[in-house]
């Protein structure tokens, strides 16, 4: 057996497989999406767009986006959202990727790439917010989608959780986690997270949708043939 072939075998090259294999597909796609810049790191005016207000004004964006310099902007936002505002500037990161993921991508290995390395800047904000940081449901559920994106199902759902228990109002972890299952066919799960989430956002419109179509399919299965 070759040195390659015994490689391959050792469990340490086997846990590390996935990891290596996302690296390979990163650079054979070169970041590419057409018509954009190769990296997010030139804030293209049409992503910066995107992206929530305040974004401009964290770090390193503020020295790279026209008009982010304004320091009483600075002051304002960072008053607003505490002093978790300074790692901010990783959340920003992670939409600029997830949108490069979601909406700019051509193929899914530059989908995939973007992904995951959304989950890497959100996780910075994560590990330095405290429990009350106003974000944090926010970063959770973007957190989670993702996971559940990239096929990480369980995982998704945790951070989904996590994000109404901080929160028990704030309504997408509850659609991000029906959506995942009725996708996987638990159609009984699907409905309670949703009457969950209503019995604490009962006007929230995305949740009563979901409902609507699971009332739906529950009519049109007990009437078909």
């Amino acid at each position: 057996m070759t040195a390659a072939a015994r490689l391959l075998r050792t469990p340490s090259f086997r846990a590390w497989a996935p990891a290596l294999l996302l690296a390979a597909c990163w650079n054979a796609s070169a970041q590419d999406v057409p018509g954009y810049p190769a990296s997010i790191d030139a804030y293209d005016p049409r992503e910066v767009a995107m992206l929530p207000p305040y974004c401009k004004y964290t770090q390193i964006f503020r020295e790279k986006v026209p008009g982010g310099s304004d320091p009483e902007q600075g002051q304002r936002w960072k008053a607003v959202l505490g002093p978790t505002f300074e790692a901010m500037h990783h959340y920003c990161w992670g939409l600029m990727k997830t949108n490069r993921g979601v909406l700019l991508a051509r193929n899914e290995a530059v989908r995939m790439a973007y992904l995951n390395y959304s989950i890497e800047e959100f996780d910075w904000v994560i590990q330095r917010a405290p429990e009350d940081f106003v974000l944090l449901p926010e970063v959770l559920s973007k957190k989670g989608e993702n996971l559940i994106r990239l096929g990480r199902g369980p995982l998704g759902i945790f951070s989904l959780e996590r994000a109404v228990q901080l929160k028990p109002d704030y309504w997408p972890p509850y659609a991000h986690m029906s959506d995942y299952y009725r996708k996987t066919g638990d159609t009984a799960k699907a409905r309670e997270v949703l009457e969950q989430g209503l019995s604490f956002s009962p006007d929230a419109p995305a949740l009563k949708r979901r409902l609507a179509e699971l009332d739906t399919g529950k009519a049109r299965a007990k009437t078909s043939p």
